[in-house]
This record gives C-alpha cells, sequence and structure tokens, in this order.
C-alpha cells in the first residue's frame, strides 16, 4: 500500500505548501504543464510499448470507453436540471467520467485480487483509460473550455496532445527493444505523475469552496463512485453474462476516484478548478471506503 500512502502525503503537501506560502500561487500551472507535456508521454511510452493484449481483454478494455460515455450522458442531462455552467459540466465529465485506475487501481488490485490480476488493470488504464483521455477525453476538454466548438480546432489540439503523440510512437516502436538507458528514464519520468499531480491538487484545493459547489460535488461523487460501476456491473453480469475473476476486476477498476490525469488536463483547459480538485481529493479518500464494498458485492458474482 505504499502507493496509497504517497498519494496521501503528495495531497497533504500540497496543502502544506500553499498554507505556507512556499510556492507562488500560481506553482501549480508550471507543475501541471511540465505532466501534460512530459511526465505523461514518458508514462505512456514506458507502458505502451511492448504491451500486446489478447482478444480475450476486449471486455475489460471497452469498460472506461463506456464510462466516459454515460458520463456525457448523464451530466449532460443534468447540467439542464441542474443549470450548470460549460465549464462545470466539462469539469464533471472530466473527473467522473475518468478512473484511477493505474495509481489507485493498481495497488488495491494487489491487495484485494492479488498480483495475478494486475496484468488486467495495466491493459484497463493504458488501452482504456489513458486512450479515452488522449482522445475524446482531450476533445471534450477542448469543447468546454471554449464559447463554441471550433472543430478544426479541436481536432487539431487532439492530434497534437503530448500523451496522444506519445502513444502513437510507443505503437509504432513496439517490436524494437528500448535501450536499458532510455526505459530506466521514462520510468523515472512517467513516475512523477501522480505525485506531481497530487501536489498540484493540493495546491489549489479549499475545501471553503465546496458550499458553492456542493451539489456538482455530490453529484460526480455519486456517479464516480456508486452510479457508473452499477451500472457497469448490470452491464456485464446480467446482461452480457460475464462472469469470472476478469470481469471482477474490471467493475473493480471502474470503482476507483477520479482520474488524475483527467483531473490535470480538466485544469488545463480551465474546467472549473475548485470542482476539479474537490472531485480528485475527496473522490480518492471517499473510494477507500467504497471500494472494500464494491470488493465484498462483486464476490456475490
Amino acid at each position: 500500500m505504499s502507493n496509497i500512502v504517497l498519494l496521501i502525503v503528495c495531497l497533504a503537501a500540497g496543502i502544506l505548501l500553499r498554507v505556507t506560502r512556499q510556492l507562488p500561487d500560481n506553482a501549480h500551472v508550471s507543475l501541471n504543464g511540465f505532466i501534460i507535456n512530459l511526465a505523461l508521454p514518458a508514462l505512456v511510452l514506458a507502458q505502451i510499448h511492448g504491451l500486446h493484449p489478447a482478444l480475450g481483454m476486449v471486455w475489460p478494455v471497452i469498460m472506461p470507453w463506456l464510462m466516459f460515455l454515460l458520463s456525457v450522458v448523464v451530466f449532460l442531462g443534468l447540467a439542464q436540471m441542474l443549470a450548470c455552467s460549460r465549464s462545470t459540466t466539462g469539469a464533471l465529465i472530466m473527473t467522473a467520467g475518468l478512473a484511477n485506475t493505474s495509481f489507485v487501481g493498481l495497488p488495491m488490485i494487489e491487495s484485494f485480487y492479488g498480483v495475478r490480476d494486475v496484468p488486467t488493470g495495466i491493459i484497463i488504464d493504458q488501452l482504456g483509460s489513458y486512450l479515452v483521455l488522449s482522445t475524446i477525453g482531450i476533445a471534450v476538454a477542448c469543447l468546454f473550455s471554449a464559447g463554441q466548438a471550433e472543430w478544426g480546432k479541436v481536432a487539431l489540439r487532439v492530434l497534437r496532445f503530448p500523451p496522444l503523440v506519445a502513444l502513437v510512437v510507443a505503437v509504432a516502436l513496439s517490436s524494437f527493444a528500448y535501450p536499458p538507458w532510455l526505459g530506466a528514464a521514462l520510468n523515472r519520468l512517467g513516475g512523477t505523475v501522480a505525485p506531481l499531480a497530487l501536489v498540484s491538487v493540493g495546491l489549489q484545493l479549499r475545501l471553503a469552496q465546496m458550499s458553492g459547489n456542493v451539489v456538482p460535488l455530490a453529484s460526480g461523487l455519486i456517479f464516480k463512485l456508486v452510479l457508473a460501476p452499477a451500472l457497469l456491473a448490470l452491464l456485464y453480469l446480467a446482461i452480457l453474462h460475464r462472469t469470472g475473476e476478469t470481469t471482477r476486476v474490471t467493475i473493480f477498476e471502474s470503482a476507483m476516484g477520479p482520474m488524475i490525469g483527467g483531473a490535470v488536463v480538466a485544469m488545463q483547459y480551465g474546467l472549473n478548478p475548485p470542482l476539479v480538485t474537490l472531485m480528485v481529493g475527496v473522490g480518492i479518500v471517499l473510494s477507500f471506503l467504497t471500494l472494500p464494498v464494491w470488493w465484498w458485492a462483486l464476490e456475490l458474482f
């Protein structure tokens, strides 16, 4: 559980650095820029390279795509009912629609299911969550950050999104082995994503801002931690009749708190940063309470 401890320490460190004014007020901007343009591409290059998913992993990989599309439908509907701004709607889609399937998900899989199921989590994370973020995720961030949709500019931003470029390069080089020094460098850079992102979230997290975001925050967390996993469980278990441990791990991954990478992208595009930081900070902590419940419920199938 060292990864989980690290996440909590980094979140607390960010809050402490803000309170003690050890960093400039806009320090999170530089951190987010480093993550998007260097650390996240390095992580993708390191983990996608040489990844060879089996045909039987199609259903786990599809899960993050289904969850993101479900979040688009749900929050576009709620935006009308709650009179949410474009910024708030985009923030909810980007945080509630993407699960933290790596930095929280992989340690949780190992803790509840064992090391043998960690490869399932890696496939879900890399070919599901990060691919969603690098394609339709960045498109949603662009569309909801602007007053009007300019499809040409959106497409250009998607194609230039550094993690997507890294993904294409990693796939193109999949038949070639990285030199040891390059693999080590990519792993070290990629390993900074979660710590720096949580520090960035902590720098911006102000519980006082919850007063204006209670309804969107509650809606986002209920969807992310309860409704989305329940609907996916209904689809996989009751409708598709997909049983077995791989299916349980897939649904378990969907129940993770919000994805850190998705939150960083949302903040980069100005999608209600206070709500984004609350979704990540509160959501990850709450997921430590809801995940054991999901594990227990899934063991019944």
